[in-house]
């Protein structure tokens, strides 16, 4: 790969956005990697249960690439369309993951950036990350990004940081639901394995079930949701891993799944 690493310590995998020069910002390139590396983490599901996702250096994403910028300004219709599409499903492939997903965030998170992060589970960040959805200050909108920002912020917040394009640092996009922790720097990888341990414990299947919960229950209507839950835990209930966790609790042991660092 070009742009990024992709590394697996089975049941972990880590993928690395790896420009550190141009502080990880993203091309069509990466875009295709990392779409091609999420495809691969859904069929690892087996193997992998946990994926984190970080950058190197000392920026986490700056968002798009001021080089790929340059050739978009004599893109036609058809080709901006073409390059948005592979933003929204390089997002789109984070977010649907059936395993637990963790934003590494070692520095600036910009534009695009936001949206790797908002697609992510869990989102860790060293003490002096930025944030920032600038892209109005240049005339344009965080529109592919948007439905992940959103889902993490709610519309209240992103008004505010969509419209103004501001700076946003690691505290206040901690109290804004962004970001889930914020740790100082020398402390950010105890923090992600803190989690990765938390998550090794669950039921694999369960946290898979859990993030299609969330992600299509909030559309459903009432009914429609009724019947789809039920089906859901009557599904885990006969399953092999539901089985075992429940007879695991009953007779006072762990489950086969659960891994101990």
């Amino acid at each position: 790969m070009e742009t990024i690493l992709y590394e697996m310590d089975e049941p972990i995998a880590r993928v690395t956005l790896n420009r550190p020069e141009i502080h990880n910002a993203f091309n069509d390139t990466m875009l295709t990697e990392l779409i091609d590396v999420f495809q691969d983490l859904h069929d690892r599901r087996g193997q992998i249960r946990v994926v984190i996702l970080t950058g190197n250096g000392k920026s986490f994403c700056a968002g798009a690439d001021l080089h790929w910028m340059k050739k978009m300004i004599n893109y036609s219709y058809e080709e901006n369309l073409e390059d948005s599409n592979r933003v929204s499903e390089c997002m789109h492939r984070l977010y649907t993951l059936p395993q637990p997903t963790i934003a590494r965030v070692n520095g600036a998170a910009i534009g695009g950036g936001m949206g790797l992060v908002s697609a992510c589970d869990i989102v860790i960040a060293q003490e002096k990350a930025v944030f920032s959805l600038s892209e109005v200050k240049l005339g344009l909108v965080p529109a592919c990004i948007s439905p992940y920002v959103i889902k993490r912020a709610g519309e209240s917040k992103c008004r505010e940081f969509f419209l103004s394009g501001e700076r946003i640092d690691a505290q206040k996009a901690l109290s804004a639901g962004l970001v889930n922790v914020v740790v100082p720097l020398e402390k950010l990888d105890a923090a992600v394995d803190g989690w990765k341990d938390r998550f090794l414990k669950n039921g694999p299947e369960a946290m898979a079930v859990c993030k299609k919960l969330l992600e299509n229950v909030p559309g459903m209507r009432l009914e429609e949701a009724k019947s789809y839950t039920a089906d859901g835990i009557a599904k885990l209930r006969i399953s092999k891993e539901g089985q075992e966790g429940m007879n695991a609790f009953l007779e006072k042991r762990k489950p086969s799944w659960r891994i101990e660092s």
